[in-house]
């Protein structure tokens, strides 16, 4: 049977499955039950990429309001988001400083101040693949750092059981998903997050609340993917990598307009409290994410008549993701106001009494482990409701305290191809078997759980 003939079969089942559902339904509740039907197949078809995840998240704007389960007004809020603005905006910069190789400059820099044998060479690309991932998406930053990694591994003679050139790149994969879980930008789950909380409980993460959660664990997190490795380098980690080759060249001007560029957008956000009273102003995130995207296109580059950015260089953005993003909106928002996330929720009952340490770490692996088969931003988005109304219900935990760890959580799928885009791009370099990546990131996968739940119980209030 071809995988399309299989797709078909899944298809068709899920959609006579969910049409059963709203026939059936009682009128009196045939919203809820029209919802749970759209969600099905919302969450099947995410599950099994029936059809690309992009087209998927499409189907909210054509069945919700002629089934009634949303109105127009509640639908185009959803697309239109605030927080799809604040990650076109973070498209752009990461489009900008990929164009002009400040990626690459950025690494270098990196790598060359860490050392050249093979545990630094690691250090230094688990460093900068993760501190670029914090700002450029995770897919881009694991494109723009696998050459490099390819570089240095066809530089070294190739011993028979050397295991140096698994875990460089595994370190670009790893680098990447964990890299983003450091800020509000740095991950579609995590703006996802931000965004079902503040339409629903008008809780409002801001770019500095969540760096300071979200940081700290990712440099947690990468320094223990580090001593792992160089724990399974064994004697390996002491050899050394001679003439490994850098940019002599200087900086350019593009590349420093770029990065000055950059450098404002962050401070913007990093700032907004003090520069909010001082100027008298009040912004929200995704307005410097939106400011620097259009100065991109005004600022000049060297190239006469040209701008840093042109509308030719968007043909590279991740446009599906802000459908993704806009698609799970809507998806919650159709769940929460049908009653479909309260009902789910009912499941979870059993576990309010105990405590949260326990709970945290039922959450957190379902989120790990549950990645690993499912779009991390489709899982935070179906999930983080449900979790959102047990918190509140229960009386006993805050509603952050339980979303967060499950957000993050959600970028800390290490086992298998299929899981990330940064996993697979690793993969399809030809030079990593699935039993390997299953083997390590099964370990790393278990110390994740533990480290989250940890975490959150210490320092997420």
């Amino acid at each position: 049977m071809t995988r399309t003939t299989m797709n078909h079969m899944i298809m068709g089942l899920t959609v006579f499955v969910a049409a059963l559902m709203m026939l059936l339904a009682p009128p009196k509740d045939f919203h809820f039950w029209a919802t749970l039907g759209i969600a099905t197949i919302m969450v099947v078809f995410w599950i099994f990429e029936v059809l690309p995840i992009y087209v998927t998240a499409l189907l909210p704007l054509l069945l919700a309001v002629p089934l009634g389960v949303l109105d127009t007004q509640e639908l185009a809020q959803a697309y239109g988001h605030k927080f799809v603005f604040l990650f076109f905006g973070g498209f752009m910069l990461s489009l900008a400083l990929e164009k002009w190789s400040v990626h690459k400059r950025i690494a270098e820099l990196i790598i060359r101040a860490i050392g050249n044998s093979k545990s630094r060479i690691l250090l230094g690309f688990l460093l900068a693949t993760a501190l670029l991932s914090m700002w450029v998406s995770n897919t881009a930053t694991a494109l723009m750092m696998l050459p490099m990694a390819m570089a240095v591994i066809d530089k070294i003679p190739q011993k028979k059981n050397s295991k140096f050139s698994l875990y460089l790149l595994l370190a670009i994969a790893y680098g990447a998903s964990i890299g983003g879980m450091g800020t509000l930008v740095g991950s579609p789950p995590n703006v996802a997050m931000a965004g079902a909380l503040s339409e629903t409980y008008n809780i409002n993460i801001e770019f500095i609340d969540w760096f300071k959660y979200g940081f700290p664990l990712s440099m947690i997190m990468i320094f223990i993917v580090y001593f792992y490795f160089r724990l399974l380098l064994r004697k390996e980690r002491k050899e050394k990598i001679e003439e490994l080759e850098f940019e002599k060249e200087p900086w350019t001007k593009n590349q420093i307009r770029v990065l000055a560029l950059f450098g404002v957008i962050v401070v913007l956000w990093s700032f907004k409290s003090l520069i909010e009273p001082s100027l008298g102003i009040k912004y929200g995130d995704e307005i410097p994410a939106v400011l620097g995207a259009i100065l991109l296109f005004i600022v000049p580059s060297t190239t006469k008549g040209k701008t840093l950015l042109e509308w030719k260089d968007t043909r590279k953005m991740a446009w599906g993701i802000l459908l993704l993003f806009g698609g799970g909106m809507a998806l919650a928002k159709m769940m929460d106001v049908n009653g479909v996330v309260d009902q789910l929720s009912l499941a979870f009952e059993n576990y309010q009494e105990l405590s949260l340490g326990v709970i945290l770490l039922i959450f957190v692996s379902f989120s790990i482990f549950g990645t690993e088969v499912m779009s991390n931003l489709a899982l935070v988005q179906v999930l983080v409701p449900i979790v959102a109304v047990f918190a509140v219900s229960s009386n006993d935990f805050s509603i952050l305290q339980l979303c967060m760890p499950v957000t993050l959580a959600a970028s800390c799928a290490f086992m298998l191809p299929v899981s990330t885009p940064p996993n697979a791009i690793i993969f399809s370099s030809g030079r990593i078997t699935v039993n390997q990546m299953v083997r390590v990131g099964f370990i790393l996968n278990v110390v994740g759980v533990l480290i989250i739940t940890l975490f959150s119980l210490i320092f997420i209030r």
